[in-house]
């Protein structure tokens, strides 16, 4: 059996995600139930590594029910995040000005281990699950909760994040209906998602786009310029098209705004731009670009999100009150389950070429590049 928990870590890592904040008051609540104190390590992990950026309230910080109370509808992280801080290859500055890698992972444990921390409840995307599963491999007690907006986490149902990021660009694509069809235009309007295309097929679909780009459908926007001038012979003289950043042209490479360096993948973006300014050559009409950008990951959780972030907070608990390690907790309909976290890390849950929102979109005509 292992020792008794008395203290346990919450950190959030990765990009930040509607619902962050209800995981943290759900984590540190159901953890004071129990007689557990509960600590915030700022940052990912970087509070416990680099303690000297936090000179006025530390790297770690206690949190209790009054430091947690009526943040569940807040946006971001009370702790904030960050996508740079993997303690097997933590960035570093070498003396000549470049950058490199080091493994922090023993001195991280060994931090744990100084400071009392019996177990730590890992807030993130897939990265954070990854290093939590080789946390988890070094010994340390640790519980994953699943965080993305993408929803491109295996083996839960959805993520929090996902449903306030789509109800959010449904209502952009609402809105941009009007000005498109007043104008006359074509409006493409470029999504998050990475190499998903979770957000801009479902929100697509959602606000009634023309045409929706997804990474997992190599596009020809031939075909595209095709349904655009079919609206237009039918009357229909404006169209909305979605595209993922990820989304992947059958001739040529993603859109990079930033290759991968040390610390950190690569930054997608700029398909937009390429979508609009070829449909433009290709129909004669005017194109314009919409970026929704970090606006899909700000802002108030949706119920929807609020719930499951505090259900995936006290489920983590539960695990470890349970005595398990090595879990992500996951929405399975109507239950929160806990999964290995090896059969997590290192895995992207894609759009299935079966998936019935996808069939949905072809049967309601939508234009999908192949």
């Amino acid at each position: 059996m292992p020792s008794p928990i008395r203290r346990i870590a919450i950190s959030t890592g990765g990009g930040d995600a509607p619902g962050l904040n209800a995981v943290i008051r759900a984590t540190v609540t159901a953890a004071a139930n129990r007689g557990w104190e509960c600590m915030g390590i700022r940052d990912g992990l970087t509070g416990i590594l680099q303690p000297e950026r936090y000179p006025k309230g530390g790297g770690v910080v206690p949190l209790t029910r009054d430091q947690v109370r009526g943040i569940a509808h807040l946006g971001g992280t009370i702790l904030g995040t960050t996508n740079k801080g993997n303690p097997f290859h933590f960035p570093t500055l070498n003396a000549d000005g470049t950058t490199g890698e080091t493994d922090r992972s023993d001195e991280l444990l060994a931090c744990f281990k100084r400071d009392g921390i019996d177990a730590l409840v890992m807030v993130g995307g897939d990265g954070t699950m990854a290093i939590a599963h080789d946390l988890h491999r070094k010994g340390l007690r640790v519980v994953g909760v699943p965080k993305t907006i993408d929803n491109d986490l295996d083996k839960t149902f959805t993520t929090f994040g996902f449903d306030t990021a789509v109800s959010f660009a449904t209502e952009c694509l609402d809105r941009l209906h009007t000005t498109a069809e007043s104008h006359q235009r074509v409006m493409v309007v470029e999504m998050m998602g990475r190499y998903a295309g979770w957000i801009a097929l479902h929100a697509g679909i959602a606000g009634g786009a023309h045409a929706i780009l997804i990474p997992e459908i190599a596009f020809d926007l031939e075909q595209v310029a095709v349904k655009i001038r079919k609206r237009d012979a039918d009357g229909r003289l404006y169209s909305l098209v979605v595209v993922a950043e990820g989304a992947q042209p059958r001739q040529g490479p993603r859109a990079v705004l930033e290759p991968a360096g040390s610390g950190h993948a690569e930054r997608l973006g700029g398909i937009g731009e390429q979508v609009a300014r070829e449909l433009a050559q290709r129909t004669g009409k005017d194109a314009r670009v919409v970026v929704l950008g970090h606006l899909l990951r700000g802002g108030s959780p949706t119920s929807f999100d609020r719930l499951a972030a505090l259900r995936f907070g006290t489920a983590a608990v539960r695990a470890l009150d349970e005595g398990l390690s090595g879990v992500m907790v996951a929405l399975a309909f109507p239950n929160v389950n806990y999964v290995k976290l090896e059969e997590v890390a290192g895995r992207m849950k894609a759009v299935p070429p079966d998936s019935d929102t996808l069939q949905t979109g072809r049967d309601l005509g939508v234009c999908f590049g192949d």
